[in-house]
């Protein structure tokens, strides 16, 4: 049959609202990812055993799991519970949960990298130890792993199609759409992929003018 261009146009919309969706969702769920990984690093190392250990299932259960059956669980599952989500935000809570997890063992990893000098000349200062933490010690360990959480979000970034499962319209989804009524699907296809491209740069782009700003401000 040969290749159709000329179809897109007619539901360039429809893939537009899905790429919409889809910086939306990665946005909120890299937010959730990013502040999820500091508290699961800071309860890691430092939070009582009787706390520690629960989060540690947490993450052995998230790390141990694909996540497509992460999203099924939250969006189906906790139904029967009486917790209906929205599948926008069963979405955002599985992307950004599963990152988290993968997020947190870099944070650990810099924080532990950390001098301890830092901590006991802050706490030499009149901080306590969670003003330590949060004013000291962090803010240096997420310094340091920017570089290796800008990929995870990138990562990020590709996985937000499996959201299409739970009938979240983003972009992936919304290309099947428009492929179910022209049944042009390589046309298609490959829009949705020049457009994760470009989302793809920018997210680049926004991590490179973040590390320059880290690099200028040491």
């Amino acid at each position: 049959m040969g290749l159709d261009f000329t179809v897109i146009p007619k539901y360039l919309d429809v893939v537009l609202l899905g790429c919409l969706w889809t910086i939306a969702i990665t946005v909120a769920a890299a937010l959730v990812s990013f502040f999820g990984g500091i508290l699961l690093a800071v309860v890691a190392l430092y939070a009582p055993a009787v706390i520690r250990l629960p989060f540690r299932a947490f993450e052995f259960v998230f790390m141990g799991t694909p996540l497509l059956l992460q999203l099924f669980l939250i969006y189906f599952g906790l139904v029967q519970i009486g917790i209906d989500l929205p599948a926008f935000v069963a979405g955002v809570i599985g992307l950004g949960l599963h990152f988290a997890v993968y997020n947190s063992e870099l944070i650990q990893t810099a924080i532990l990298a950390v001098d301890r000098g830092q901590m006991e000349a802050a706490r030499t200062l009149g901080l306590s130890r969670t003003q330590a933490l949060r004013k000291v010690v962090v803010p240096q360990a997420v310094r340091a792993v920017i570089p290796p959480i800008g990929n995870n979000m990138i990562a990020l970034l590709k996985d937000s199609a499996l959201v299409s499962v739970i009938g979240v319209s983003e972009l992936t989804l919304s290309a099947q759409r428009a492929i179910g009524a022209t049944y042009r699907p390589f046309e298609f296809y490959l829009l949705a992929a020049a457009f994760y491209y470009v989302i793809n740069l920018g997210m680049e782009w926004v991590q490179r003018r973040i590390e320059r700003r880290i690099a200028i401000s040491r």
